[in-house]
């Protein structure tokens, strides 16, 4: 079984590497980028695409969607430190076949790699669980924004600062880090940088 590790982290692809090596004839190679996974992805044509969503200078949800475009049989499993039930459920959405993450117990996640690999689905025990309880994540949770919290995640993917955000829509700073919380408490993101990466996506979606 070929399998493509993609993640700019040198520390986490050599530690997956050493985990599959348990698996019989598993044959591991790697890639730091997008643009790199997707050369070695058209070339050696993996089994198995492991793929972190957070690659620096490219898109993890971008690069899903060139690799399916490439093979739409293309059997990917997202291995990412993120479980808001909002991320795990546009990747899938996006044509991941699975997603765990990296706190997984190594049991799982050679369950998960051998589940996607033979072409099933496989979606970790705790986040399916999360996923189960927050039907709205299931459907479109961004369709519970407003209109101006919309706006406000569109200029964030935009690069622009709150202050910006709030001399663009003619409102005090307070205003737009009050509408930010809202917006992180109906995705079920924690902080702001995760809402700020989440914006980022939305960008090329």
């Amino acid at each position: 079984m070929k399998i493509l590790i993609v993640d700019d982290h040198v520390l986490i692809r050599e530690g997956v590497r050493r985990l599959l090596a348990a698996m019989p004839q598993a044959s591991v190679s790697e890639a730091g980028s997008g643009r790199e996974a997707l050369a070695l992805f058209k070339n050696d044509r993996p089994d198995l695409v492991l793929l972190d969503l957070n690659l620096a200078n490219s898109s993890g949800l971008e690069l899903l969607r060139r690799l399916l475009l490439e093979d739409k049989a293309a059997r990917v499993l997202v291995l990412s430190v993120h479980t808001e039930p909002i991320i795990v459920a546009r990747a899938l959405r996006a044509g991941a076949r699975g997603y765990i993450s990296k706190t997984a117990a190594t049991d799982e996640l050679l369950t998960a790699v051998r589940e996607v690999a033979r072409g099933q689905r496989y979606v970790e025990r705790q986040i399916a669980t999360q996923l189960a309880f927050t039907p709205s994540a299931a459907d479109d949770p961004l369709q519970q924004l407003t209109g101006r919290e919309v706006d406000i995640l569109r200029l964030l993917g935009q690069g622009k600062s709150l202050a910006a955000i709030a001399e663009l829509l003619g409102v005090a700073n307070k205003t737009i880090a009050n509408a930010c919380t809202a917006i992180k408490a109906k995705l079920g993101l924690e902080r702001t940088s995760d809402l700020i990466r989440l914006a980022l996506e939305m960008r090329s979606t």
